[in-house]
């Protein structure tokens, strides 16, 4: 009779212990993942603000993880952010108005930044103009690239150079210097006074070209371009 009740006993102990085994597996948190980009609101694209007090203002991001975001904000006099003026960090979508030069072109654009400390991508990046004080001309804004795209490997005998250019006097008409070659800075002016905003270049293979645009509109206001770089197979 004993040995029934200690083999009753150890049955249920092994029961016991056997009924965690049914325990669903713990599921490993999900992987942090970057906020969405931000996008511009204001100031707009090519605009000229006529006070040189000016905030900047975007629209939310949103974060998968609901984490919370905070946003950077870069201002620079050059489209290559190598001439930054301020970097701001902001968790709100607006800047409180900064005092700008008066009569200058500046360029910006937000990243945001989550709690964990995972970024997104840099927004696209939006130019305007502050007004001066009896202002006749304002200089056109830096020229952007469109093709070939920088550090690209080309592999063809020649390349079509092409950009784009804005002023926010849109009444004026811009012309365009071409500087082209393998020197870093390039040196060689191929095409001057240019309206055509593309030029067709022979290439050699196996080199590393670089090229930069002088925009100039009809009123003498000339705005020089950041070298952009190639090369060929």
């Amino acid at each position: 009779m004993k040995n029934s009740i200690y083999l009753s006993i150890i049955c249920l102990v092994f029961a016991a212990c056997g009924s965690g085994g049914g325990d669903d597996p713990v599921t490993p948190p999900a992987a942090n993942t970057a906020p969405t980009v931000p996008v511009l609101t204001t100031p707009a694209d090519n605009k000229l603000c006529l006070d040189n007090n000016v905030s900047f203002q975007w629209n939310a991001s949103t974060d998968e993880q609901k984490d919370a975001i905070v946003y950077q904000i870069q201002i620079a006099k050059d489209n290559g952010f190598a001439q930054i003026i301020n970097t701001l960090d902001n968790s709100s979508l607006s800047t409180s108005a900064l005092a700008l030069e008066k009569n200058t072109a500046y360029y910006w654009r937000v990243k945001a930044t989550d709690a964990k400390g995972l970024a997104s991508a840099y927004s696209s990046t939006f130019k305007f103009y502050t007004a001066g004080t009896a202002v006749v001309n304002h200089l056109p804004f830096a020229p952007e690239f469109i093709a070939p795209t920088s550090n690209a490997t080309v592999g063809t005998a020649s390349a079509n150079l092409s950009w784009n250019a804005f002023d926010v006097d849109t009444a004026d008409i811009l012309t365009y210097d071409v500087y082209f070659g393998t020197a870093n800075p390039p040196t060689a002016k191929v095409s001057e006074n240019a309206s055509s905003k593309s030029f067709e270049v022979a290439l050699q293979s196996t080199t590393q070209y670089y090229w930069r645009i002088v925009v100039k509109d009809n009123k003498g206001g000339e705005t020089i371009g950041q070298v952009w770089k190639f090369k060929t197979n």
